[in-house]
């Protein structure tokens, strides 16, 4: 059998060979961009220098403030009070009346031992002239000059049960509720005071440290720049500078922690006592402290790291220790160094040796007093 060839028209052929061709094409592209020819985007940054400044080296607590001197004010004398010379609530003077104490009694048993005291004095003035004389016998003289001694005695006591008659203050400071009224009887010994003021300036700043800060608290107990700053988390209440005064001798037992007080310039009787407060006991100034915005400091699998832009705008990671914060800012103590530049905001999806577009970072308000 004669097998016959059917020749292909030329123009289908033409179609087919472009066809292999297009798709020749498109795979080489596609090739092309798998294989990771093509830039990496350049990512836009923001970013800020390294910076120096002496900082304090601190330790933040919470505590309270208790009053300076707390009197409880108590009849000396029984009587009937029969005024009262100050305000609830007022602050007083030491010295300033408070009540007074019915003093008839007072004055008229002062009136009979100043007669006492007077004929005891005309008698040993006669004994002592018949003494002179050899008149009287030396006993008789010695009798009378105890007498007038006693008299004299007498007379005295009889001034100071008058004077306690006249309640007054005996420090400055702010006088609280009144326990009793004008017409009550007192006496000494009653288990309720009369009247509580409390010493308000200074005032006392109360907190603890923890056991394991206390050997680094001791370095410092002697360093001149040790200072408490007590702060009442009121805006209208700027923080007070005071000096430390008394670190306790042992730690509470369960609780870990040592009792620390401070002494608190209150000359305007803004802080109360018994008043909650924040306190940071500054121990020492940090000289020429290595700082970064605290957004700088981000946190990976080998521990707290900054991204460091390079001259060429490329990407170092340099793993930090970080310290405490002053401000928005934390002390760097290993890792960087002043002048170099790190990104503070944007580090997702960063790599080292990846290209950024650094943007400088709005200046921030320098740190309040309060750090």
């Amino acid at each position: 059998m004669k097998r016959t060839s059917i020749a292909m028209p030329q123009s289908r052929a033409a179609l087919r060979l472009a066809l292999i061709g297009c798709v020749m094409v498109g795979l080489a592209a596609c090739s092309k961009k798998a294989g990771g020819g093509g830039e990496r985007p350049v990512r836009n940054v923001v970013v800020a220098k390294v910076t120096t400044q002496d900082v304090p080296l601190y330790l933040d607590e919470i505590g309270t403030t208790t009053a300076f001197e707390t009197v409880q004010v108590q009849a000396q004398v029984t009587g009937q009070i029969i005024s009262r010379e100050f305000t609830d609530g007022a602050d007083v003077k030491k010295g300033d009346l408070l009540f007074r104490i019915d003093s008839r009694p007072y004055e008229a048993v002062l009136a009979s031992a100043k007669a006492d005291f007077a004929l005891a004095q005309a008698n040993l003035k006669r004994q002592t002239e018949l003494a002179s004389k050899n008149v009287t016998a030396t006993q008789e003289l010695d009798t009378a000059r105890a007498n007038a001694m006693r008299a004299e005695a007498a007379v005295a006591a009889a001034q100071v049960n008058l004077d306690f008659c006249s309640i007054r203050s005996p420090i400055d400071g702010r006088a609280g509720l009144r326990n009793v009224d004008v017409g009550n009887v007192v006496s000494p010994g009653g288990n309720t005071p009369l009247l509580t003021i409390q010493g308000l300036d200074p005032i006392y700043t109360d907190f603890t440290v923890a056991e394991p800060d206390l050997p680094l608290v001791r370095r410092y107990l002697q360093n001149p720049n040790l200072k408490v700053v007590t702060d009442a988390d009121d805006d209208d209440v700027a923080p007070r500078l005071g000096d430390l005064y008394f670190i306790d001798t042992g730690v509470q037992p369960g609780a870990g922690t040592v009792k620390v007080r401070g002494v608190t310039p209150n000359p305007d009787r803004a802080l109360w006592p018994e008043q909650f407060v924040k306190v940071r006991l500054i121990l020492d100034k940090l000289k020429d402290a290595t700082l970064v915005p605290g957004g700088a400091v981000q946190i990976g699998q080998n521990g707290p790291y900054v991204f460091v832009v390079k001259p060429d705008s490329t990407l170092d990671l340099r793993q930090v220790k970080p310290g405490q914060s002053h401000g928005d800012l934390t002390v760097i103590s290993e890792g960087v160094t002043a002048g170099e530049t790190v990104v503070v905001s944007g580090q997702l999806q960063l790599a080292p040796g990846a290209k950024v577009n650094p943007q400088e970072a709005a200046a921030s308000p320098p740190p309040s007093t309060k750090a």
